[in-house]
């Protein structure tokens, strides 16, 4: 790939300035000129403003950027697990966790702002086995995403996957410029014991197959720009 289309800067700020929770979602960055929206795990955002920068960290968890260059309109996704045995809308805050529901959300919501399918631009980030055990799942989520856009017949113009460390990526979404960074800055420790407390507080209901109920204080409704 070439450099004009994924760079892997030195470093990328890391703060606690950078720490966006529900209260800083969306915050002015004077270095970048831009405002900067951050996209949670089980979240999409897209957006036509050339002004905002789209920013995730990633540690076992993928992102999916998207955007198309003729509508000007891009996007990006996060979601934790790849799919499972039955598809359910019937919790949409839940189901985002999940790579098939949550990358389905995405594309709809760029074709419902002009984009075109055939002219899609993907770019894909995150799948590192940064978890212990048996509940280190990173890999399988690169595996997964990678052969979800060979089967649904989309390039994938650049991607950052698999390895052990968690990567911090910020996207440009009406330019498609992505930007990651990898290393001690990130944090890979911290965001491995987020992810592992996240995955446990998954419960299974009795007599419901398929069906998930996170923690409350950890739902996250999907936001899109207009």
């Amino acid at each position: 790939m070439s450099t004009d289309e994924i760079e892997f800067p030195a470093s990328v700020p890391y703060g606690p300035e950078h720490e966006v929770g529900a209260s800083r979602r969306r915050y002015f960055d004077r270095s970048l000129n831009a405002m900067v929206v951050w996209v949670c795990q089980g979240d999409f955002y897209v957006t036509s403003r050339p002004n905002e920068v789209l920013s995730t960290v990633l540690g076992s968890c993928i992102a999916v950027c998207m955007r198309d260059p003729i509508a000007g309109c891009g996007g990006m996704n996060h979601f934790l697990l790849p799919t499972k045995a039955e598809d359910s809308d019937r919790l949409p805050s839940v189901a985002l966790r999940y790579g098939s529901y949550s990358i389905e959300r995405l594309t709809n919501a760029l074709l419902s702002k002009g984009a075109s399918r055939a002219r899609l631009e993907v770019k894909v980030f995150g799948g590192s086995n940064i978890l212990a055990g048996v509940g280190n799942f990173g890999h399988t989520n690169a595996d997964f995403v990678e052969s979800y856009f060979i089967r649904e017949g989309l390039n994938v113009a650049a991607k950052s996957l698999r390895g052990n460390q968690a990567r911090r990526l910020r996207y440009y979404p009406t330019t498609g410029r992505a930007l990651v960074s990898q290393g001690r800055d990130t944090r890979s420790d911290e965001i491995a014991a987020r992810e592992a407390r996240i995955a446990s507080r998954i419960t299974i209901l009795p007599r419901s197959p398929g069906v998930e109920i996170f923690d409350t204080a950890l739902r996250s409704k999907p936001r899109e720009a207009r």
